[in-house]
Order: C-alpha cells, then structure tokens, then sequence
C-alpha cells in the first residue's frame, strides 16, 4: 500500500548514527543523504525517509509506531540489539507476540526521537 514514509526528527547526525546501526541489521542500507535529511531502503531503494524538522513539529509526530519487515527471527534480534547500542530505548525486547497471529515474532525499540519502532518476522521458528 505504502510506496514511502517518512519521520520528522530533531537531530540528523544523532539519527543517522542510530538508522545506519539499526536498519543495516535488517538488510537496509542509507540510500542518500540530504542537507535535511536521509533516506534508507533495502537494494538502495529509498523507502523510509528522515526530515530535520523544528522541535514542535517533531513533537507533533511522536508516538509514531512504525514496523519494519525481518527476514528472519534473527534479524529481529540483531535489530533489537544493534538499535539498543546506537541509543534507542528498549520498548519491548524480541519474541513471540501470539495474541496477533501464530508465527508474529517482534521486537520494540523507542528510537531518539520518540518514534515507536518494531521488527517483525512473520515466519516460523
């Protein structure tokens, strides 16, 4: 459904630091950067977009929850873990969450800006 998306954040060296760390552990890597901005994407497709934005309309935006695709279970735990070192906060750490469907395994990290963060595989074991 969704061709984009992108987040407004305070600080782009602080949150390119933390998506170069977290989304490489998912296979996505920073497709280009801008005097404003950054955006990431698996094969260098830029599908996930950072804007710098004033401090009020970042505050705005927070509390975003956004899920992003993992290949396996193992890259939602190397995601969990590399988004904790680069300075996410721990919002739910990788395992099974059954009550949304049989094989939804996830893990949830709050990024420095407030966004919610999820990896999630789909596949069992």
């Amino acid at each position: 459904m969704f061709d984009h998306i992108s987040v407004g954040i305070r600080d782009l060296e602080v949150s390119i630091a933390f998506y170069d760390a977290a989304l490489a552990s998912l296979g996505c890597q920073r497709a280009f950067r801008f005097p404003k901005g950054a955006a990431y994407g698996p094969s260098g497709r830029p599908v996930f977009w950072l804007h710098y934005q004033p401090e009020a309309a970042v505050q705005a935006v927070q509390g975003n929850h956004l899920a992003f695709q993992a290949n396996s279970r193992t890259h939602v735990d190397a995601f969990y873990r590399t988004a904790l070192a680069a300075g996410g906060k721990d919002d739910g750490p990788p395992g099974p969450r059954p009550h949304y469907h049989p094989n939804y395994y996830a893990a949830f990290v709050i990024d420095p800006d407030g966004h919610r963060l999820e990896a999630v595989c789909h596949s069992p074991g």
